[in-house]
């Protein structure tokens, strides 16, 4: 399923980036890893699975998914999706009960669309559901990370998918804060880190990011076609995109 979403994305972004400051962590860490980021777009589903796939492809990874929602993209379940209901009492415990399960073991990972909703990437405060500061006590063995996403359009006619995991924090560090502290901890520091990559992004520098995926350039259809007829014909070579034009 990653090699579909890595085709899909391909077709459809110009290109997947990671800051370049923003790897996530070095070595795998002995316990489960949490990651948390916010949830600007559809696409973020599909960017985290191309995240898991290239950062963490020996774990086992699991995330949350809106109950109605994987109904409807049933697909995700296949990729360690569960659903939730994090309107309700008995949802919020289902959520749990799953997260438990999950971090009882090293070597798996959590991925949380913490806001539980779509949210503009600008939006301040995040608004973080306080169900993020539970997991901490599930799993105090845990490594707990931010993860910023973002997108733009640049100079082409896909979009960039940006991206960005801030540093971890252990969990045993979170449990010696009270829950209302511990929010606010982990809102400041997935914020700083939304804020440092809105930065590059708004550079629009490519030299700031790796390039984890490169989408199809140009146009297509009749535009590029008549373009590479054109580059043939007047023996230029033809790249498509908009920054190399057509090179001679």
């Amino acid at each position: 399923m990653g090699l579909y979403f890595a085709r899909y994305a391909k077709r459809h972004l110009n290109a997947v980036r990671l800051a370049g400051w923003g790897q996530p962590p070095a070595a795998p860490p002995p316990g489960p890893v949490v990651i948390y980021c916010n949830h600007p777009a559809w696409w973020d589903a599909a960017i985290i699975i191309l995240l898991a796939q290239r950062f963490f492809p020996e774990a086992e990874s699991y995330a949350p998914f809106d109950a109605a929602m994987l109904a409807r993209y049933s697909i995700f379940s296949r990729m360690g999706a569960f659903g939730v209901d994090l309107d309700s009492p008995r949802g919020a415990a289902a959520f749990l009960a799953a997260s438990r399960r999950i971090l009882e073991r090293p070597g798996r990972v959590l991925w949380i669309t913490a806001q539980g909703r779509f949210s503009d990437v600008r939006e301040r405060p995040l608004g973080l559901r306080p169900g993020v500061t539970r997991l901490p006590e599930l799993a105090p063995d845990a490594l707990v990370v931010p993860l910023a996403l973002d997108y733009a359009f640049w100079e082409e006619r896909g979009a960039e998918a940006c991206a960005a995991f801030g540093p971890g924090i252990p969990a045993r560090a979170l449990l010696a804060l009270p829950r209302p502290d511990r929010l606010a901890r982990l809102e400041a520091d997935l914020t700083a880190t939304l804020d440092r990559l809105g930065a590059d992004v708004r550079s629009r520098d490519p030299a700031r990011f790796i390039s984890l995926l490169d989408g199809q350039r140009g146009v297509g259809g009749v535009y590029d076609a008549w373009n590479r007829m054109m580059a043939a014909v007047t023996g230029r070579r033809f790249v498509a995109g908009h920054r190399e034009g057509r090179a001679p």
